[in-house]
């Protein structure tokens, strides 16, 4: 009997001990086990606490999900963008092409005098009449020989290779018109820049030519500027050459009849643009096929 009731009071005493410590044992369960009740009683009602945050998980990893693979899809479709863009660039390309092959192919007309007019004309066909001054030669240079079938096989090279040299540049005084305009003549190698190397070919008296009509240029990115004091010009500054030579801002190049033995080559006329868009089409949808498929392994088929 004394046992039972030393049992009952020792039980009584851990029970009012862990009544006054109940918010430590509490404390230290959370530290080791942070688990949320799997239920909780509101109002007569059982809510559910685990399963409705597994559930909220779930579906933020879906939203993820959906977002990422809709993002990707953005690559193909970019790139099918693109290429069909590239279609449209060489379509206009090839058309401006065959328009600059047409003009400089067409029948020559009369120059005109004033300059405004000839705006609207570069790459046209001119004829005109009168004689050379040589004594007022310029050179635009670094120059090579125009070859077409050659410049088209080294296009997109960053250097192009055979000999440099220069293009002659001379003040042409026009007997019909009475003004002074300038004559690309042609091509000449660099040993034969010099007036005096090529005494043959300085025609003289009054002759006919026909050329191509050409407007002044702005310096690109990486040209040297025109060096007026040594004569090295090294693009067309059309109202610079006039002041130099005091002819009009007129500029024309003379076609390949125009040489004549030991003298420039004429017919320096570069008509052979840059035209590498069927590369880009190629390389743009061959991305959109090889991203596309990707998409549609990683997304489609394994759904499926």
């Amino acid at each position: 009997m004394s046992s039972l009731k030393l049992v009952l009071a020792y039980s009584t005493r851990v029970l009012k001990t862990l009544k006054q410590k109940s918010h430590v044992i509490y404390i230290k369960r959370t530290l080791a086990l942070p688990r949320l009740p799997l239920f909780k009683h509101a109002e007569g009602k059982f809510v559910t606490f685990g399963r409705q945050s597994s559930s909220t998980a779930a579906e933020a990893g879906k939203a993820e999900d959906s977002f990422f693979k809709w993002f990707l899809l953005l690559i193909p479709v970019t790139t099918l963008g693109l290429g069909t863009w590239q279609l449209k660039r060489r379509k206009w390309k090839m058309q401006l092409i065959n328009d600059l092959k047409t003009l400089t192919a067409a029948e020559p007309i009369p120059l005109p005098r004033d300059p405004n007019e000839l705006k609207s004309l570069e790459y046209r066909r001119v004829m005109v009449r009168g004689q050379y001054d040589h004594s007022q030669e310029l050179y635009i240079l670094p120059r090579s020989p125009v070859d077409p079938e050659k410049e088209a096989r080294e296009a997109g090279r960053l250097a192009s290779s055979g000999e440099t040299g220069a293009n002659v540049i001379t003040p042409f005084h026009c007997t019909d018109l009475g003004i002074t305009i300038l004559v690309n003549r042609g091509y000449v190698p660099r040993k034969k820049i010099r007036p005096e190397t090529r005494v043959k070919g300085q025609v003289e008296g009054e002759v006919e030519i026909v050329g191509v009509v050409r407007l002044t240029e702005s310096r690109k990115p990486f040209v040297p500027n025109n060096d007026v004091e040594k004569n090295h010009w090294h693009f067309r500054d059309l109202e610079a050459m006039g002041s130099v030579t005091g002819a009009e801002p007129i500029f024309i190049d003379a076609d390949f009849g125009s040489t004549t033995p030991g003298g420039p080559i004429g017919g320096q006329t570069r008509i052979t643009l840059r035209n590498e868009h069927m590369q880009y089409v190629v390389t743009w949808y061959g991305l959109c096929a090889a991203t596309s498929y990707m998409w549609y392994a990683k997304f489609i088929k394994m759904i499926k």
